[in-house]
């Protein structure tokens, strides 16, 4: 996905109330801007990082200005906006750049399920291939220098409801499949982060022990965009 527009450049001063932080642009102006992120952001939000902001062009906007990148410890760009997972992952599927999930000519976003919806339901190309549920999982939590990432960032019991969906489906006879998408340049390989929810990384061992697949691919940065690029390893 390309940005329309050149990002902004900032460093940040701090991260509040959920879903706003206060930036300061090159020329010194301090501004407060929307953060896109209903996580902890943990290791993601230091006083004193570069950022880069997009411009909504809005100036009846409350907050103009969206909060987009982060250079965690000044070294690795990662992504803190949850909503360009989706975006990734569409236009990888679309452009069949997900090898595991190549074959599926229709991609319907957000499909309504029994209890509520999830990210993508995949219809295939050819007959007696089933379709496939997929739900996207934005990972930036980076843990350690070996470039271990975990998910998620704080108790998720959305994340929990989704995992139920997954395995529900995959005992009708659909693929069913969590793919994390991982925005963050120091992050080699994904485990579930125990640490923070013990609840939820126990239940996505017990729902691929009973069929859920789970991918982890990583995001490669360019100047003003951003495209999933390989394949990482998932460690249960």
């Amino acid at each position: 996905m390309k940005y329309p527009q050149a990002l902004i450049p900032a460093t940040l001063i701090k991260r509040y109330k959920r879903f706003l932080a206060d930036v300061e642009l090159a020329d010194g102006e301090q501004i407060t801007v929307h953060c896109p992120n209903t996580g902890s952001m943990k290791n993601c939000a230091e006083p004193g990082w570069p950022v880069w902001l997009s411009d909504s062009n809005n100036p009846k906007r409350k907050y103009r200005y969206s909060w987009e990148w982060v250079a965690v410890q000044g070294r690795f760009k990662a992504c803190i906006n949850t909503a360009r997972a989706n975006q990734l992952v569409a236009e990888a599927l679309a452009g069949q750049h997900i090898a595991e999930l190549t074959g599926y000519g229709d991609i319907q976003p957000e499909p309504r399920v029994a209890d509520g919806r999830l990210d993508f339901l995949l219809q295939p190309d050819n007959a007696g291939v089933p379709a496939a549920y997929v739900e996207v999982k934005s990972v930036t939590l980076l843990e350690q220098e070996t470039g271990l990432g975990c998910f998620p960032d704080a108790v998720t019991e959305r994340g929990l409801k989704h995992l139920k969906r997954l395995l529900a489906l995959h005992q009708q006879g659909y693929r069913a499949v969590l793919c994390f998408c991982v925005c963050h340049e120091g992050i080699e390989w994904v485990r579930p982060a125990d640490h923070i929810d013990p609840q939820y990384a126990a239940t996505l061992r017990e729902v691929v022990a009973q069929g859920v697949e789970v991918l982890a691919y990583r995001v490669t940065f360019a100047e003003q965009s951003m495209r999933l690029d390989r394949r990482i390893d998932v460690e249960l």
